[in-house]
C-alpha cells in the first residue's frame, strides 16, 4: 500500500470522494456517485473562471472539496466546518494538493461567524442549511457575509410551483397558506433518510422567500437544488419589510447596537 493510500484509509471514512494527485480516489464507492465533482460540474460555469483577488467562504467544508476548487481559480479561501474528523481530512488533503497557503480551516459553527465583520466575495451554502435547527438565523448570518456571489444549495420537496400572490392577508385566510407555491418548509421530528440532523425540508417557492427576506436574489437556479445568489439593493422592497437586526443580535448572543 502507498504512503497516499495508506493515508486515505487512516483519515477514512470520507463523504468527498478526492481525485488525488497520484490518482488515488477517497470514495470510489460513494453511493451519490462521484461526489461532489457531480455536482461541481453543475456549479462551476456559474463562477468566475478566474477568482484572482476574491476572498472566498465554504461553510460546510467537509473534505475540502469545494475549497479546493475556489483556490485553483485563485481564491483566498476560509473554510469551515464543525467536524474535526472533516478538517483532518481537509487539511491533509490541501498539503497533497499543494494548496494549504491558500486555505485556512477553522472549526466553526455558521452561527459563529455573526461575531466577526468579514465579509467575503464569495460563499458556498451548500447541503448545509436543512441541517440547522436554526436554519433562518443561520440563513441570516450568511447573508451579511456575502459582498457579490452566494451559492446555495438545499435538500427541497421539489415542488416547484410558485404561488403569484403572497401579499397581507386578513387573519381568517388562513387557507391561503395551504395553497400550492405559498413558500413552506417541512419540519423533521426524528430523522429523514436515517439522518437525525435532516431538521427542514422547503418547498422552491420557500426557498426564494427566506432568500429574498435576507436580503438576497436568485440570479440562476441550477439543477441538484442550487441556486447563485447576490445581494439584494439595500433599498429593494423584496427584502423583509422591517429591521430585524435587534432580533439577529439577540439571537447570535451579541450586544445590542
Amino acid at each position: 500500500m502507498t504512503r497516499v493510500a495508506e493515508a486515505v484509509t487512516r483519515l477514512g471514512p470520507w463523504f468527498h470522494n478526492l481525485h488525488l494527485p497520484d490518482g488515488t480516489e477517497t470514495a470510489p464507492d460513494h453511493p451519490l456517485g462521484d461526489f461532489p465533482v457531480i455536482k461541481w460540474r453543475v456549479l462551476a460555469a456559474h463562477l468566475p473562471e478566474r477568482l484572482d483577488g476574491w476572498t472566498a467562504l465554504d461553510i460546510g467544508c467537509n473534505a475540502g472539496f469545494y475549497s479546493f476548487e475556489l483556490a485553483r481559480r485563485g481564491a483566498r479561501v476560509t473554510a469551515i466546518d464543525v467536524d474535526d474528523h472533516y478538517l483532518d481530512q481537509a487539511r491533509w488533503a490541501a498539503r497533497e494538493y499543494g494548496l494549504a497557503e491558500a486555505i485556512e480551516f477553522r472549526r466553526m459553527q455558521v452561527y459563529e461567524l455573526a461575531r466577526s465583520a468579514a465579509t467575503y466575495d464569495l460563499v458556498l451554502f451548500l447541503g448545509v442549511f436543512y441541517h440547522l435547527r436554526y436554519p433562518l438565523l443561520g440563513l441570516d448570518i450568511v447573508a451579511r457575509r456575502v459582498r457579490r456571489l452566494l451559492a446555495f444549495q438545499t435538500l427541497t420537496t421539489q415542488e416547484m410551483e410558485v404561488q403569484p400572490d403572497t401579499g397581507d392577508r386578513p387573519l381568517d385566510a388562513r387557507a391561503a397558506l395551504r395553497a400550492p407555491g405559498w413558500p413552506r418548509m417541512a419540519f423533521i421530528e426524528r430523522r429523514f433518510a436515517g439522518d437525525p440532523t435532516n431538521w427542514w425540508v422547503p418547498n422552491h417557492a420557500g426557498v426564494l422567500a427566506m432568500l429574498r427576506s435576507s436580503g438576497l436574489k436568485v440570479r440562476e437556479q441550477l439543477p441538484h437544488e442550487l441556486y447563485v445568489c447576490e445581494p439584494l439593493p439595500a433599498e429593494s422592497p423584496d427584502r423583509a419589510p422591517y429591521d430585524y437586526s435587534p432580533e439577529l443580535r439577540a439571537a447570535a448572543g451579541l450586544p445590542a447596537d
